[in-house]
């Protein structure tokens, strides 16, 4: 599975605003509810649960937090540029702007390994968040990913 087709655009907010984890995490849920049917609470209480296990910061200002849901038929993505870092207790130490959320149906297997490996795979290459971080629509991200999931399907 391509990590561009877990997006919707209508699931990548470009410019958002949040002043910690647990904001960044209500960001996610709020759009995971209003493009995926999904309970905003429900989403936000199982990415802190897994964020309580563990920061989801991969570094270089990258978080990729996920959690498996009731009521998801498939794996779905959103994703979100800061206009401001916020601490996300990286690996690295350093603050997140871009956010791939993964969020995957109760039942996922291992599937649901392979879309993290991939999405943090794409995420460390430093030109393609370099383009993420000067990209201002839901669009311009979009054909970003789909590029790089192409160039890196190998």
């Amino acid at each position: 599975m391509v990590m561009v087709e877990l997006l919707d655009r209508a699931a990548i907010a470009p410019r958002a605003s949040a002043s910690s984890k647990r904001q960044v995490l209500a960001v996610v849920s709020e759009m995971a509810s209003r493009n995926f049917g999904l309970s905003a609470g429900k989403v936000l209480d199982a990415l802190m649960e897994r964020e309580a296990a563990g920061s989801t910061g991969v570094g270089h200002g990258v978080a990729v937090p996920h959690a498996r849901l009731e009521g998801l038929d498939r794996m779905r993505g959103v994703f979100i540029r800061l206009e401001q870092p916020v601490d996300f207790d990286a690996i690295d130490d350093q603050p997140v702007d871009l956010i791939y959320a993964l969020l995957a149906p109760a039942n996922a297997g291992s599937e649901h390994l392979r879309a993290l490996a991939r999405v943090s795979r794409v995420l460390r290459q430093g030109d393609l968040r370099e383009q993420l971080r000067q990209a201002r629509t839901p669009d311009a991200i979009h054909v970003l990913l789909a590029q790089e999931a192409r160039s890196t399907a190998a």
